[in-house]
């Protein structure tokens, strides 16, 4: 059987991740994965089952009431779940099935999870805003995991329709519109050139460079995602103490709301784009 390097294993991480994975997750989770590559017969699979009984243990220790446990674990479940896909890829072992499984198994995590935090609120203080926040908490999740997917689908049908390439393997490491993307796309950008005055070029824009800097880093452009959600609700804010949870989920609930309105507008200036060079294409062909 093969040995694995710890640099073997740096290769499997994604190319641009979430801030608070590749700055307070991923570290643990490629030590992890050394020996579990090295030293056991794991499956991906396997790892993901763990991750999501690791959920449902950080479920009960939040309906409990005790919130450190229940951020402890919930860590090393996200932690587990990470080193699953590490060995995913560096074994070469992962399955269209296992991609389904890790995806359910963070929607149920995070349901079991909020609906343990709002339930040991509320039978402590009989406080309906922890009902309202566990609902809040599960809503807000299913509506980015739902939303995600769905503007991934967008985008390759632009592509597909506009015969472009594929620029990331990673669906998270672009955002719907990136300006290193338009930065690749001269057919896209060609008839709105020839419609609009020739102008000296501009310097490159804060966010270019803040984004260049962040994927230096490894780091999204956006810097509040799911990921980082589920860190503040489930980690961040229960051991900081009760008093945070509504107040740090509050927050963070506030701050994904208004990521994913960015993106879905970012979305939709990335297909009126299209749709602006495709109807200059066909008035150009109907002059000819």
């Amino acid at each position: 059987m093969r040995t694995y390097s710890l640099d073997d294993v740096y290769g499997t991480r994604k190319r641009r991740d979430s801030w608070w994975t590749v700055y307070f997750v991923d570290p643990v989770a490629c030590r992890v994965a050394l020996p579990v590559a090295n030293r056991t017969r794991l499956t991906p699979n396997a790892l993901t089952v763990f991750s999501l009984v690791l959920g449902m243990v950080s479920a009960a220790c939040l309906a409990m009431n005790q919130l450190v446990a229940g951020a402890v674990v919930f860590y090393l479940s996200f932690m587990i779940d990470c080193v699953d896909g590490k060995i995913a890829r560096l074994k070469g072992t992962g399955t269209p099935f296992g991609l389904w499984l890790d995806y359910v198994g963070d929607r149920v995590r995070v349901v079991l999870c909020a609906g343990g935090l709002a339930y040991g609120q509320y039978t402590l203080t009989g406080d309906l805003r922890y009902v309202l926040l566990g609902a809040g908490v599960a809503v807000l999740d299913l509506f980015r995991y739902v939303n995600a997917p769905q503007m991934k689908r967008v985008r390759e049908a632009v592509r597909e329709e506009r015969q472009l390439p594929e620029l990331d393997e990673d669906p998270g490491a672009l955002d719907p519109v990136d300006p290193a993307l338009l930065d690749q796309l001269p057919l896209a950008r060609e008839p709105l050139e020839q419609m609009a005055p020739q102008r000296a070029p501009r310097p490159r824009s804060f966010y270019r460079r803040l984004n260049r800097s962040l994927a230096r880093r490894r780091v999204r452009s956006h810097l509040i995602s799911g990921i980082e959600f589920h860190a503040a609700v489930f980690v961040v804010a229960p051991l900081a103490g009760a008093w945070a949870l509504i107040p740090v989920a509050a927050t963070a609930g506030v701050l994904l709301l208004v990521n994913e309105v960015v993106l879905v507008y970012r979305m939709w200036l990335f297909t009126r784009r299209y749709a602006v060079a495709s109807s200059q294409e066909s008035r150009e062909r109907v002059l000819v």
